[in-house]
């Protein structure tokens, strides 16, 4: 996660937010049953103050911050391949391997919901548009999320054709046999299926190893089919921020501004009235089918891009805060890898998992943003690399680099 290059402050301003920021997401899939992540029905709290953080994390951070990291991964492989010169395709693809191992890595031993994979296969088709001018980036990036909005409809569109079906009175054994598997990811799962989960993380760490080995391939070709092309997407418009000065703090404040307004302005209210019909709708499966899988995904680019504006105008690299969220930027990878160890270190090995409301998670989350900030900052100062930053660069040039030193 950490490119190769010199550092650009707004760049570790942003992924500093990004990686601590994500985690409000990340941590309902280390501490509760699978469906919760999509519908606080299924666990953890739907009323009061719980319904409260759903409804805010669905608005303002789910796929958000997902998206910063798409953005900034792109600008880093920009930044990255532009500095190996003719090298370029060796170094990236050595890079894309490594993180490819890294992923596999970290989904069977650690936790099932790793992104580092998906991003090595990505990137590795994102290396080919490196070259394109910035206007031609964002129109590919248009297409991309268009087509990837398309393909998102078949399953809303499959959950609402069941539910009639079974409403009618006269369903088909496909709809029978497919009603369960539409309710288990997007309702209310069965007492059994939330049972298993709980049982399954409660028990042994080699029957969750063995799990994960068995789901690893549905779980990579599901994220790559649902937001492949998504992510791909930001990959660009994130090559695109780099090149137009967006993400190297060139614009003025004023664009700033007006990109915090339009982006807040287009997704707060829209994403608010989005929370609300679901609500409304008591959390059935079909309706949070539509939100998950499609009616949110055109509120995501104009959020992230209102996100960075956001963070640009209000964080200084050399403010006391802005330095420590910087260093945990730039020590993103480690801090978060380090984040998957210590949730999957509570959650599943002290048998934790699934005694948590989404409020009290806000608990453990406030607990590892503080590590972040509090640890980064003083091991850069000794330092040249975080530890997973070292060992991704050391094993992509296949050579031990020097790590002593503090990073300046």
């Amino acid at each position: 996660m950490q490119p190769d290059t010199p550092r650009i402050a707004t760049i570790d301003l942003v992924r500093g937010v990004a990686v601590m920021g994500i985690l409000l997401m990340n941590v309902q899939s280390f501490a509760m049953p699978e469906a919760a992540y999509l519908n606080p029905a299924a666990y953890g709290g739907a009323h009061g103050w719980n319904l409260a953080v759903w409804a805010t994390e669905l608005v303002l951070v789910d796929g958000k911050m997902r998206g910063l990291f798409s953005w900034l991964f792109g600008a880093s492989l920009l930044l990255v391949t532009d500095r190996a010169g003719t090298r370029a395709a060796q170094v990236h693809y050595r890079r894309m391997g490594w993180l490819l191992v890294f992923g596999l890595a970290h989904l069977v031993l650690v936790w099932d919901g790793d992104i580092l994979v998906h991003y090595a296969a990505v990137g590795a088709v994102a290396f080919a548009f490196r070259r394109r001018p910035a206007h031609a980036l964002v129109a590919a990036a248009i297409a991309l999320i268009v087509l990837q909005l398309v393909l998102s409809l078949d399953t809303p569109l499959a959950a609402d054709q069941i539910a009639a079906e079974i409403a009618g009175g006269h369903p088909s054994s496909e709809a029978l046999h497919d009603w369960p598997l539409v309710r288990d990811q997007f309702g209310v799962p069965a007492p059994a299926t939330i049972a298993h989960q709980i049982a399954l993380h409660r028990g042994s760490y080699a029957g969750l190893v063995a799990d994960r080995v068995a789901e690893a391939p549905r779980l990579v070709l599901g994220t790559l089919w649902s937001v492949g092309l998504e992510t791909l997407a930001y990959m660009l418009l994130g090559m695109a921020a780099l090149k137009g000065g967006m993400l190297t703090g060139g614009w003025s404040r004023r664009g700033y501004a007006r990109t915090v307004a339009i982006g807040f302005g287009i997704g707060v209210p829209l994403g608010a009235a989005l929370a609300w019909w679901v609500i409304a709708q008591r959390f059935d499966p079909r309706a949070v089918a539509w939100e998950a899988e499609t009616l949110s995904a055109p509120l995501r680019p104009p959020m992230i891009a209102g996100w960075i504006a956001l963070i640009v105008l209000l964080l200084r690299p050399a403010g006391a805060i802005g330095s420590r969220v910087a260093a945990a930027g730039r020590m993103a990878f480690s801090n978060y890898l380090g984040t998957s160890l210590i949730c999957a270190g509570a959650f599943d090995g002290l048998g934790l998992f699934g005694r948590f409301t989404r409020v009290e998670l806000l608990a453990v989350v406030a607990a590892v943003w503080l590590a972040m900030l509090l640890w980064s900052q003083p091991w850069l100062a000794r330092f040249r690399y975080g530890p997973m930053e070292w060992a991704w660069r050391s094993l992509a040039r296949w050579r031990l680099e020097p790590m002593r030193g503090g990073a300046g």
